[in-house]
This record gives structure tokens, C-alpha cells and sequence, in this order.
């Protein structure tokens, strides 16, 4: 019975985790940025969809809509206010800006999740679920909800997909991940690219952090520990690898959710961090990542 409870958590965990990587490997992989907020913005969509069922008594669903709201908002703050002045600033080196920008995502990470803190405590907050009742699967009793955040989460990749490989924009957006050059000498402006991919990773996120509030619940405690996820997934799966975060995110998906029944879950992003570090001996371009 315990291995097929593992097993049917760890898919919906592994797809809420796919689902946040994904977005995070796409502005790696179209603008370079690894955003150390990433955390920090999936809990501000919990928290915001907390606030709107909880304190303003809206129903699930708007509550749900609110919080991806905020996630698509705080992203385009994050590049607005943080990333793109220091992406054209004159005053810092070319090579010198990664690290810079690093930084920068990291203690803006921090700022959101320490306001977080004083505006609604340190307390874990969940949001109310879309869908309610309980499903049997293999024996087990299932929430529906879990089953719903699984199939929502793939639905959204799917969405996704379709839109990066069957659309005249996401083309763009492929080539600039391949030639950022060779798209501006075609006349494509990169800065509407670039705003363009941060607004589709701000509702994944925003989606990803609602449906985690929905289905764990999460405090601004989480922002480290769902960044260092995010961070293990993107670099095992190999940076800029859409393919191999997926595969990543089942692996660590199911190593945390493992290591959360077996042993507990104060441990359950440890193995994965020891796997990273692995691999980035082993093979440190990831399991797909490009040479």
C-alpha cells in the first residue's frame, strides 16, 4: 500500500515540479537569467490566492485566478525592476552581469519572502481546493484535488509546447534561444522576446505555486527549499534542456517524496541536493543539457 501511495504522490509532486521548471529552463534558456526568486514568487501566488479565499472570502476559483495573477505580476517585476536594469546598465562588464544578476534575484528573493513574513507570519498557508472529494487509485484513497493539479499541470506543458513549436512567436522565441544575433540581424526585436518569455514564466509559476498551495501549502519558509528544487531540477536535467527538466523533475519529484515517508520530510530535499552534486561531477552538463 505504501508503495503505491509514493508512487501516485510523487506524480503529482514531480508535475507541480515540472511544471515550475520548465519555466524556469525557458528564460535560461531564451535571456541567460537563472532566477534565484523563483521560490519566492511561487509562494507570493499562494499567498495572494490565500489572502483572496481566506480574508476577502472569494470562491475557489477566483481565489485560484487571483494567485496566478500575482505570480504573472511579481515576474514582470522581477525583470522590470531587477533583472533588465542590470542586463543594460553600462557600468557593469559583460562577464561580470551573470553574477551580478544572480545575486540580485537572490536577495530580491529574500526581500519578498521576509515581507511575506511580517505581512501574514511565518505560518503555512493552503489554498481552498477547485476540486474536493476523494478518488480511489490502486487502493488508495486519493484526493481529487491531487488528481486535478496532475492533470492541470500537464495540460499547461501541453499548452506550452504547442505554443513554442506551433506558433509564428514561439519560433521566435527558439531561435533566439539558439541565435540571439541571428534573430535581431532578422529585423525581431530581442527585448519584446525577452518580456515575452518572462510573462509565460510568471503564469507558470503563478499556476505551479497555486496548485502546490492547493495541494501541500506552503510559508515564506518554502521559498528556499522550492528555488533549491527548481535550481537541482534545471542543472540535472541539463540548463536549457526543456526535455531533461522534465525527466529531472520526475527524478527528484519522486527522491523528495521517498525520502518524505521513509525517512522524513524535514529531509526530503536532501537526496536530491546530493544528486546534484553527483552529477555535476559525473556529467555536469546534465542528463540532456548541451556541450
Amino acid at each position: 500500500m505504501l508503495i503505491w501511495q509514493i508512487l501516485i504522490d510523487g506524480f503529482a509532486v514531480s508535475a507541480l515540479y515540472a511544471l515550475g521548471a520548465t519555466g524556469f529552463t525557458l528564460i535560461f534558456g531564451v535571456s541567460g537569467v537563472l532566477n534565484l526568486s523563483h521560490g519566492a514568487l511561487m509562494v507570493a501566488a499562494v499567498v495572494a490566492a490565500w489572502v483572496a479565499g481566506g480574508e476577502w472570502g472569494v470562491s475557489s476559483h477566483l481565489g485560484a485566478i487571483f494567485g496566478v495573477l500575482v505570480g504573472f505580476v511579481m515576474s514582470l517585476l522581477t525583470y522590470f525592476a531587477v533583472v533588465r536594469p542590470l542586463q543594460q546598465s553600462s557600468k557593469i562588464r559583460e562577464e561580470e552581469k551573470e553574477i551580478f544578476i544572480l545575486t540580485a534575484t537572490l536577495l530580491w528573493g529574500i526581500m519578498i519572502s521576509e515581507l511575506i513574513a511580517y505581512l501574514y507570519t511565518n505560518n503555512a498557508k493552503t489554498v481552498l481546493p477547485i476540486v474536493e472529494g476523494v478518488v480511489m487509485l490502486a487502493g488508495v484513497r486519493t484526493p481529487a484535488n491531487e488528481v486535478f493539479t496532475s492533470v492541470i499541470c500537464w495540460l499547461v506543458i501541453g499548452l506550452l509546447w504547442l505554443l513554442v513549436n506551433r506558433t509564428r512567436a514561439g519560433k521566435a522565441v527558439l531561435a533566439a534561444s539558439m541565435n540571439p544575433r541571428g534573430v535581431t540581424l532578422l529585423g525581431v526585436e530581442l527585448s519584446w522576446i525577452y518580456v515575452g518569455v518572462w510573462a509565460v514564466y510568471g503564469m507558470l509559476v503563478g499556476i505551479a505555486g497555486v496548485l502546490l498551495g492547493m495541494f501541500l501549502g506552503v510559508s515564506s519558509y518554502s521559498v528556499g527549499p522550492l528555488t533549491a528544487s527548481a535550481f537541482s531540477i534545471v542543472v540535472l536535467g541539463g540548463l536549457g534542456s526543456v526535455s531533461g527538466s522534465l525527466i529531472a523533475a520526475y527524478v527528484v519529484g519522486y527522491l523528495e517524496t521517498m525520502t518524505a515517508y521513509l525517512v522524513s520530510p524535514a529531509y526530503r530535499t536532501i537526496p536530491a541536493l546530493l544528486l546534484l552534486v553527483i552529477v555535476m561531477y559525473v556529467r555536469p552538463r546534465g542528463l540532456l543539457g548541451r556541450r
